[in-house]
């Protein structure tokens, strides 16, 4: 199916919004980013993960056409954003951590200057400059100088003006940070809302941030992959095989009575974490006159597969 955007032509339907193929950057002997490949299709929100330094906004910086990578592919509503960067601009809104304002210009100004600049004017700037203005919660400081703003409304403006020109393709960094609890709770539900048209691509560190709007995590630790997918496709990677709670009436160590236990983690008095090679340690338990008071399937936290993963990727 073919779309028009801007004056050019799009496939949609065809292939996904975002796809990065076998990135690499290198910087002198530092390999920032090294062999990750990745898509988001549209209606998807990817994160980002992963430790400070680990390549995230490096990788952003080289799907928005900041810089070239020293290797890889990327295409963007299925155009080569490296062959054609000029064009493939009109595709993407990008959020910098940092956002990109003029300091001396009222946020009115200033967003009239980037429709323009995006190649928007009369009715149409018009009316994205009010769907902005009301999505993003400005109406009250359009006539307020940029530099009078406060952290959180500095970074409204910044996703404003990413979505001035309506673009199919979302690219945000860091996009919570500095703003407070009730803004971070606002801009998570903006951004949740943005995607069910939008391919959304967003990094951070903070972990429950990736959780509460991620649709699939890609984790990310000195330049490299190292789990992909949704959270339960990452909980499969860590743990392939049945993990239990399992709470006793006291301390107890003699797991090696039990074959189908492969690995016990104490996390608490009388409280273990169990992987199982098969099913059946409760009826074990219980047949051994062990008396259990707690035994379900233990589903561990994004924070917790995180350290595991990076602690075994380092």
């Amino acid at each position: 199916m073919l779309c028009f955007f801007q004056g050019i032509i799009c496939l949609t339907g065809m292939a996904a919004l975002v796809e990065a193929q076998d990135l690499v950057m290198v910087y002198g002997t530092l390999r920032a980013v090294d062999g990750v490949s990745f898509q988001v299709d549209r209606g998807e929100i990817l994160g980002l993960l992963g430790p400070n330094g680990a390549g995230k906004t490096t990788i952003l910086r080289i799907l928005s056409t900041q810089i070239v990578p020293t290797q890889g592919k990327v295409f963007l509503s299925g155009e080569d954003a490296l062959l054609h960067p000029e064009r493939v601009r009109a595709f993407f809104g990008y959020l910098p951590e940092t956002p990109p304002l003029y300091e001396d210009m009222e946020v009115r100004e200033y967003l009239q200057f980037v429709g323009e600049a995006r190649g928007l004017s009369g009715r149409r700037l018009s009316e994205r400059f009010s769907w902005v203005v009301e999505v993003c919660g400005l109406s009250g400081v359009l006539r307020q100088p940029v530099r009078e703003l406060s952290k959180g409304y500095r970074q409204r403006v910044g996703l404003a003006q990413a979505l001035i020109h309506d673009p199919p393709i979302l690219i945000l960094d860091e996009p919570t940070t500095g703003l407070d609890p009730l803004q971070i709770a606002e801009m998570r539900a903006l951004i949740r809302e943005l995607s069910r048209e939008k391919a959304v691509v967003f990094s951070s560190h903070i972990l429950q941030e990736v959780e509460a709007l991620a649709d699939r995590v890609f984790i990310l630790n000195q330049g490299r992959e190292v789990a992909s997918g949704t959270r339960e496709e990452i909980y499969r990677r860590v743990f392939p095989q049945p993990v239990f709670r399992v709470e006793l009436e006291g301390e107890f160590s003699d797991w090696r009575a039990f074959p189908e236990v492969l690995e016990v983690e104490e996390i608490g008095v009388g409280a273990y974490r169990v992987v199982c090679a098969q099913e059946g340690l409760f009826q074990s338990l219980c047949e051994k006159g062990i008396r259990v008071r707690a035994f379900y399937p233990e589903r561990l936290s994004l924070e917790e597969l995180f350290l595991r993963l990076v602690g075994e990727g380092s």
